[in-house]
């Protein structure tokens, strides 16, 4: 019934209780999830827990903000984004908030995976803080509409969903959204368009309520849903119906 599009299931904290986590994606009706590589170190992990579970899936990247890791090129990411439960490229983007000298290593590892992305067709998982203005312009000269793609744990303006969108993107709430003080971004949660919504727990971060402050997991997911549900006046169904589409759809997944 509903999709944790993000998650990062092979960090230590969560992979010492697979079991109980899976258990509770159970339990709670998840029934697929994409485990998102942050380092080329780690993108085994990642993958092993998607050739183990038919209802795991991998991205390969590396993340804006890790610097003292492989960095990628295209030969690479193609490489290891060859592999059938490979569904997508990333997590990438920009991150001026921790690197605020705006370094230009991490532009150019961002186009770095958007050719990857062209040259492999398949989507982008992006990752913009403080840097939208940077992200869109680099999405438009590397072309990044061609592959497509999400804005995942999407916390920007309205006017950037909008931009996004006109490149062919999918918006990402994660439980950021059920936030009290999270007013602006409710309002883009009613503005995009549900079949172009996903929803996602990035866990082990950002739980929603009611479990705000505790470890996230993708059984919570269904609190993202079920808040969108509330701001948008319809039933959650609708939410999990839709946004289950909408990750099959990108993701090209049967």
């Amino acid at each position: 019934m509903f999709v944790d599009s993000h998650c990062h299931l092979d960090f230590p904290e969560l992979i010492e209780r697979k079991d109980e986590i899976l258990a509770l994606m159970a339990q709670n009706t998840v029934d697929q999830a994409l485990c998102v590589s942050v380092k080329l170190e780690t993108f085994p992990r990642v993958l092993a827990l998607a050739e183990a579970y038919p209802h795991l899936y991998a991205s390969v990247g590396v993340h804006p903000d890790n610097n003292d890791c492989e960095e990628p090129d295209v030969a690479r990411l193609l490489a290891l984004a060859a592999h059938p439960r490979v569904v997508a490229i990333g997590e990438t983007g920009l991150d001026y908030y921790w690197h605020k000298d705006k370094p230009e290593w991490q532009r150019e590892r961002f186009r770095t995976h958007i050719r990857a992305a062209n040259a492999c067709n398949k989507p982008l998982i992006i990752h913009t803080r403080d840097s939208a203005e940077d992200t869109l312009r680099l999405m438009r000269e590397e072309n990044a509409s061609v592959p497509g793609g999400v804005m995942h744990c999407f916390t920007e303006t309205q006017a950037v969903a909008e931009a996004a969108l006109d490149l062919g993107f999918y918006i990402s709430f994660s439980g950021i959204v059920t936030f009290k003080n999270a007013k602006a971004l409710k309002e883009v949660a009613r503005y995009v368009p549900l079949d172009r919504m996903l929803i996602e727990t990035d866990a082990p971060y950002l739980a929603p309520v009611p479990h705000r402050g505790k470890q996230n997991e993708p059984g919570f997911v269904k609190h993202v849903a079920e808040h969108i549900a509330e701001l948008r006046d319809v039933p959650v169904e609708t939410i999990a119906r839709q946004t289950t589409e909408n990750f099959r759809t990108l993701f090209k997944i049967v």
